[in-house]
């Protein structure tokens, strides 16, 4: 099981969309998916039309004793299941103060068995949630709009996420940057998205997701662009970088993949001809 953390400091960076629009890609490529919604404001609960839950029904559950993953119910969709948030983490926020308390969803996931990859969607701020999150995750994606104030806020994730694993969780690798929202007319995108990647290099995704119309419109009957707009250029673009982020978390092929794979007759098929230029 891989656990990937989304986060930006600065909000309006498209790490929701990116987040369910990863779970869907992923779910779509055979992998057994969770989204677990951090951010008390519950942006991403509410963006796939999930109303809100009770305490007992909420990511909050991982915050109590002797709680386990598989003892959290989920909402499940086409490829995906959720853990929702809700108000209460607000709420509970203040109680949560204690150094102990960054390790709860670390505790409460890292025996699971049923996902082969969990993302943790966070909030647009450091608050005790988000560093659960960075305790708990193998990975990060930092989404960045190529913008001056998601610039900021990108790169003091970067230097959260660095603190985390040093002090608290070695096995979080360093982030990658997904840029998002790029304008190819803007010179000022051109501008940030040669800084970030002079000064990250290999830190910074390859894949880019363009601004999009079909990303733009707001499904909250839980479907994603994959199903809505599915030759769009944000299911395109989201397509591409999921299988970027196939490649960086290492990800085997899924066993139905495999099983697939196994039982192709290729005795007769023609040797693969160069593409047309």
């Amino acid at each position: 099981m891989i656990v990937l953390a989304l986060c930006n400091h600065k909000g309006g960076t498209g790490k929701t969309t990116s987040a369910i629009h990863f779970a869907a890609a992923l779910g779509l490529s055979g992998y057994r998916v969770l989204i677990i919604d951090l951010d008390p404001q519950s942006f991403l609960t509410r963006a796939l039309g999930v109303a809100e839950p009770d305490e007992a029904s909420s990511s909050m559950t991982l915050f109590q004793h002797d709680i386990a993953l598989s003892d959290v119910g989920v909402v499940s969709f086409k490829g995906f299941d959720l853990i929702p948030a809700s108000s209460v983490l607000t709420k509970h926020m203040r109680r949560l103060n204690k150094p102990t308390d960054v390790l709860w969803v670390k505790e409460a996931i890292e025996k699971a068995t049923t996902y082969d990859v969990i993302l943790l969607d966070t909030a647009a701020a450091i608050t005790v949630y988000s560093l659960n999150a960075l305790v708990a995750s193998h990975y990060v994606v930092i989404p960045v709009t190529p913008e001056y104030q998601p610039i900021m806020g990108a790169e003091q994730t970067f230097q959260t996420a660095s603190m985390v694993r040093s002090r608290l969780n070695p096995d979080l690798a360093l982030p990658h940057f997904l840029f998002t929202q790029v304008d190819a007319r803007k010179r000022a995108h051109h501008m940030y998205r040669q800084y970030l990647r002079k000064r990250y290099d290999d830190h910074v995704m390859n894949s880019i997701i363009r601004t999009s119309a079909a990303l733009a419109n707001a499904y909250s009957d839980g479907t994603t662009v994959f199903e809505n707009n599915p030759y769009s250029r944000g299911a395109r673009d989201y397509a591409n970088a999921t299988d970027e982020v196939i490649r960086i978390l290492g990800l085997e092929t899924p066993p139905e993949q495999q099983t697939d794979a196994g039982n192709e007759d290729t005795s007769s098929e023609a040797p693969n001809e160069p593409a047309p230029s």
